[in-house]
């Protein structure tokens, strides 16, 4: 099966419930429905966390790098499942297992974000996520989320 075309911001806010300043994909590159997602989080000096962590050194706190592979994870899963956020339902982190920190992030890196569906049971989404600056490994863990009725 081919990749699907990428996604601009619009597409993405149709997508995730997240809003500013809290959605941390800028593009989606590419999607494959069941299977995967790669996007891009650009990371600037502008971000609100910046100032407190830490202002003489800058790091993205790690995790908020694994949240943007959740929100890159749950624009494949309603992708997939061919359906929307709406005011009537939440998508939360149900766990996060093997988080690994191996880079820092800071100001002017481009995280590209790589999720993999691994399983889905019970309305339980198992990922696999890996964020990376350049081609060094950032961050990665795997992640389960729910799409929960409100």
């Amino acid at each position: 099966m081919t990749k699907d075309t990428s996604m601009d911001i619009n597409q993405i806010l149709d997508h995730l419930p997240h809003r500013y300043p809290f959605v941390l994909v800028d593009k989606v590159l590419s999607y494959e429905l069941g299977k995967s997602i790669d996007a891009i989080k650009n990371v600037t000096i502008n971000e609100p966390f910046f100032p407190g962590h830490f202002p003489h050194y800058p790091v993205m706190p790690g995790v908020l790098v694994v949240e943007a592979l959740a929100q890159a994870a749950a624009i494949l899963s309603f992708k997939t499942i061919n359906d929307k956020p709406n005011d009537h339902s939440v998508y939360y982190f149900v766990g996060i297992d093997k988080a690994r920190f191996k880079k820092p992030v800071i100001p002017g890196d481009q995280l590209k974000l790589n999720v993999s569906i691994e399983r889905t049971i019970k309305g339980i989404w198992k990922y696999k996520g890996i964020a990376m600056v350049e081609d060094e490994i950032a961050a990665e863990a795997e992640i389960m989320c729910v799409l929960k009725e409100i």
